[in-house]
């Protein structure tokens, strides 16, 4: 891998964002890689988020941010970052670091043994890689939603939510042009049309640590249950072509 880009969506991420970027930096100022960047998006933020992230594009270059219009959603906020990303890899990582930067290297030995156009980090498939767990109510709903994902959708994978996805960028933004949901269901979208298209993405167990503060609340949990049928939908209506 010679350039990658870090899109990180953020959403009132003030109290984590210094620490995440500072990792962030660290991790790819020690890369040989020749390019390479964080891409900050801001989604309408109402704390410090947007100040935070300018004043580390100010002090570290390879920092910078991007502005929605207001809380678009999370969706949203992936889509814009692969849009404007620039290098030759597009990683998508939520802003808590619950997978460490480190497991990005199972992603990337993943698609160099198969030749894969894209690999996402996984719960599911190795449960002894989760260190702090999810409360029960949570980690219940969310294998009670990945088993509506597979049936619904028809997608092979045992986790389609962990915020570690990584793509080759003519393939996430292949992924941006046709993606619709801008809520937390746009990773089962994304996935959704990357199968249709005929890519192939690996799913790699990763390290996984549940990060105090989600944004997920209860209640747009049980919401994206909707979500599935809406890609169904918005596939028979030929929204993905």
């Amino acid at each position: 891998m010679d350039s990658l880009s870090i899109v990180v969506p953020a959403y009132n991420e003030a109290r984590r964002l210094p620490a995440t970027l500072e990792k962030l930096c660290r991790f790819l100022q020690s890369s040989p890689m020749r390019d390479k960047e964080i891409v900050v998006v801001n989604d309408g933020s109402t704390d410090e988020t947007a100040e935070i992230a300018r004043a580390f594009s100010r002090r570290e270059p390879m920092v910078r941010l991007l502005e929605n219009p207001g809380n678009c959603g999370k969706g949203y906020a992936v889509r814009a970052g692969f849009r404007q990303a620039c290098c030759e890899w597009v990683l998508f990582s939520d802003a808590d670091l619950s997978t460490p930067i480190e497991d990005l290297a199972r992603l990337e030995a993943a698609i160099a043994r198969s030749g894969a156009d894209g690999a996402i980090g996984s719960r599911g498939l190795d449960r002894k890689l989760v260190g702090k767990r999810q409360p029960a109510v949570r980690e219940i709903s969310g294998r009670m939603f990945n088993l509506f994902v597979r049936l619904v959708t028809g997608l092979p994978y045992r986790d389609t939510q962990c915020g570690f996805k990584l793509f080759r960028r003519d393939v996430a933004q292949a992924l941006a042009a046709r993606q619709r949901l801008d809520g937390f269901g746009f990773d089962v979208e994304i996935l959704y049309i990357a199968r249709r298209l005929g890519y192939r993405i690996e799913e790699v167990a990763v390290q996984w640590d549940d990060a105090a503060g989600t944004k997920v609340s209860l209640w747009k949990g049980l919401a994206a249950f909707g979500d599935p049928v809406r890609v169904r939908c918005n596939d028979l209506q030929g929204r993905y072509r």
